[in-house]
């Protein structure tokens, strides 16, 4: 099987890193892009042993009649693909993401019950309430259930862009002004948008106790986008066992931001605490654990 099999959606934004036996599906967050992971994906495949593939949600680097054009099953399709694709190049499976990446994780462990090693959650987004969110966003859920209500407001990102780093937040919001959606994501987010990602918030809490699956969860206590109530929300309702760990001096983009490195070093622990034996198509099964 070749790596042409794997689905990663439309464009040639997504990409694969790595040739190890374990493998990893990080998924980006809403209006996001893979770019948003590659550290992280170059790290685990440099040091987690492992494939990471990062695929392009549907909608998604475009702009935002593309992204308003799919709602958030059509984004769990294309990662549901992607995943049956890896299960076949791989014995161990380990899905995380970034925001609502984290989200889309849990409700996809659910699907496949004991299929997935563990869960890579990095800045779970259940709710927007993080320092920088306007303090009248607790009204979106009444808004999304009145008839054209969504049609009311939109949710444009600004400073700091869940960036710490200051060199970095400067180059993306030149990207995000400039359009570069494929790399930098897109700076607002429509109404018919956020009413997807409450919908699939509301499906996966019902889920959440019923997920066994072992999960690290990485917040950090200053995010700007989501507090660390998200986090710690995980960690009471999810059913099996929850590592968290709280980061500091960084925002919501801990994939890319001042402690992305730390990322990978929990993240690449947390692989090899949970992998048992495993090979390649090709050679021998060996342990890395």
């Amino acid at each position: 099987m070749s790596l042409v099999d794997i689905d990663l959606g439309e464009g040639d934004a997504g990409f694969v890193l790595g040739n190890g036996p374990v493998g990893v599906l990080l998924i980006h967050g809403l209006t996001g892009t893979p770019t948003e992971l590659r550290r992280v994906a170059q790290g685990l495949a440099k040091v987690g042993n492992c494939t990471v593939y990062v695929p392009t949600l549907a909608g998604h680097c475009g702009d935002n009649s593309d992204l308003q054009a799919t709602g958030w099953r059509d984004w769990y399709e294309g990662v549901r693909k992607t995943f049956v694709g890896v299960q076949q190049r791989h014995e161990q499976v380990f899905v995380g993401g970034l925001s609502m990446g984290a989200v889309m994780s849990m409700y996809l462990a659910s699907q496949f019950p004991g299929q997935v090693s563990g869960l890579l959650m990095y800045s779970t987004t259940l709710k927007y309430d993080g320092w920088s969110i306007n303090k009248m966003a607790f009204i979106t859920p009444l808004l999304i259930r009145i008839p054209f209500g969504v049609r009311l407001f939109r949710f444009t990102e600004k400073p700091p862009y869940g960036i710490k780093n200051e060199r970095l937040r400067a180059i993306v919001e030149r990207q995000m002004k400039e359009g570069q959606s494929s790399e930098a994501g897109l700076l607002t987010m429509e109404g018919v948008t956020v009413r997807e990602l409450h919908w699939m918030n509301a499906v996966v809490k019902k889920h959440m106790p019923s997920i066994k699956t072992p999960a690290l969860v990485l917040h950090s206590i200053e995010d700007d986008i989501t507090s660390r109530w998200n986090a710690d929300y995980v960690e009471r309702r999810l059913g099996g066992p929850v590592t968290k760990v709280l980061l500091d001096n960084c925002y919501h983009m801990i994939t890319v931001d001042l402690q992305y490195r730390r990322v990978i070093e929990l993240s690449a622990d947390f692989i090899e605490q949970h992998t048992s034996c495993v090979k390649r198509l090709d050679e021998p099964a060996y342990c890395l654990a």
